[in-house]
């Protein structure tokens, strides 16, 4: 059943055949945490045909599942007594967890009181996206890949060290290490031979720059299957590592000594079987369709960053010299530029959109550089700047917002977003983004206790 995606009829003719009696459902909340349930499977039936209901405090609390408490977040609190939201189960995500003794899973998104997309929901966010790209005729096909620490630690010997020195599972910087790999193959297996069993087939992994730290590369697939497989690993990489004595994390900085963790996204676009973006008489090969999706993606990158970097710390990680973009950038096969263009044929000339951190939600990514790009697809953008040659990172080119208030800024006040994502979704979004940086505003950190504990 790897590649197979389900119908709802196939579906219960395989409750019917396995004899399953419980089943595993999920949604994913606006930072892109699984939250989730077992159910019933006579549960599961009645879902499948009526949906189900799903307390919405899952868009009204921050990740700490702490409620946002006047903080302009409108879709519900305490004023609407965070009542249930309803969930539609979408069969075709349809799986058997490996490493659960094959426990059926399933993924749902949220809809209105109409039985419409909800728009604060991220996974109707991108599903938007993806209809406006098959409205123009267009197949959007995506793949991530993230970077992620590894450590010897559980969450509560973490807690215990007060989330201070986790230990990594290896030492010292070693990119591309064959014994380093070989010192937890069986971390290594697992995590190729599971994810290929749960549907999350994963074309490469590797060690990185950094201790204990691994790349992998997910296959590319249409843009929704890909953003459910880029969640769907992020959570699996966590319990499979749970099962070695292994903790690892999605954090896009935790040491300053140490490069970032990115979450790059590929991408191209297809109409009648062939790619779009490949023009083997254009400069580049660039045809003029890629062109204007990359003026997209450029004009509008400090518009929509808070949606690739969603977190405090996502600006730790965008800092000069540290294999991540500062600036509205783009090049060919320059990794130090923020949209890197790679040339080759119809199939394989794409773009990697490079500012994303592993600490995005999937959903939320995708659907910023897939709406972005349409947009310059749509308003026939003329990709005006020149592809940077040599270090991205001096290049003469608007430098993007320094932190997640200024992003958040950007984003609220951007009228091109707004008409792209819809005002729901932005105010949304942006009210969740500055309770972050209210919180941030009010913890006492490490730094300023060294600092000005003793000296002030």
């Amino acid at each position: 059943m790897a590649d197979k995606r389900y119908t709802r009829e196939q579906v219960l003719a395989e409750l019917e055949e396995s004899g399953v009696r419980r089943v595993k459902l999920a949604i994913t909340d606006i930072d892109g945490v699984l939250r989730g349930k077992y159910v019933h499977v006579d549960k599961l039936r009645s879902a499948l045909d009526g949906g189900f209901g799903f307390c919405d405090v899952v868009f009204g609390w921050d990740i700490g599942d702490v409620c946002y408490e006047d903080a302009g977040v409108q879709y519900t609190g305490w004023h609407s007594g965070y009542p249930d939201a309803q969930v539609e189960l979408d069969p075709t995500t349809w799986r058997l967890i490996p490493w659960e003794d094959g426990v059926p899973f399933m993924l749902g998104h949220f809809v209105d009181a109409a039985g419409d997309p909800l728009s604060v929901c991220p996974r109707q966010l991108l599903r938007g996206q993806i209809a406006r790209a098959e409205a123009m005729g267009y197949r959007a096909m995506f793949g991530m890949e993230f970077e992620w620490f590894n450590f010897r630690e559980t969450p509560q010997s973490l807690a215990d060290k007060g989330h201070q020195n986790p230990e990594p599972i290896t030492p010292g910087m070693f990119g591309y290490s064959v014994i380093r790999s070989s010192l937890n193959s069986p971390f290594f297996r697992d995590l190729m031979e599971m994810m290929a069993d749960f549907r999350v087939p994963i074309e490469g992994l590797h060690t990185e720059t950094g201790p204990g730290v691994l790349e992998a590369a997910i296959q590319v697939d249409d843009a929704l299957e890909a953003a459910d497989r880029a969640v769907l690993f992020k959570t699996s990489a966590k319990e499979i590592g749970y099962r070695h004595g292994i903790m690892p994390s999605f954090m896009a900085k935790w040491n300053r000594t140490l490069p970032g963790c990115s979450g790059h996204m590929h991408q191209s676009l297809w109409q009648e079987g062939k790619g779009v973006f490949f023009d083997p008489d254009a400069e580049h090969s660039m045809s003029e369709t890629f062109r204007h999706y990359v003026a997209g993606q450029l004009a509008l990158l400090p518009d929509i960053l808070v949606m690739l970097a969603p977190t405090i710390n996502s600006f730790k990680r965008l800092v000069e010299g540290m294999w991540a973009p500062t600036r509205a950038t783009w090049a060919v096969d320059n990794r130090t530029v923020a949209l890197r263009v790679i040339p080759g044929s119809a199939k394989s000339t794409r773009l990697e959109t490079r500012v994303s951190g592993s600490d995005v939600n999937p959903y939320l990514s995708i659907a910023a550089a897939l709406g972005a790009g349409l947009y310059g697809i749509e308003n026939k953008l003329a990709l005006d700047a020149a592809p940077i040659v040599g270090n991205g990172y001096t290049a003469e080119a608007p430098r993007l917002p320094g932190s997640l208030a200024a992003a958040a800024d950007a984003l609220d006040q951007s009228a091109a977003a707004r008409s792209i994502f819809g005002d729901g979704f932005v105010d949304h979004f942006v009210a969740t983004r500055r309770w972050e940086c209210r919180k941030f505003a009010e913890a006492i950190t490490d730094w300023e206790m060294k600092r000005y504990f003793e000296l002030v």
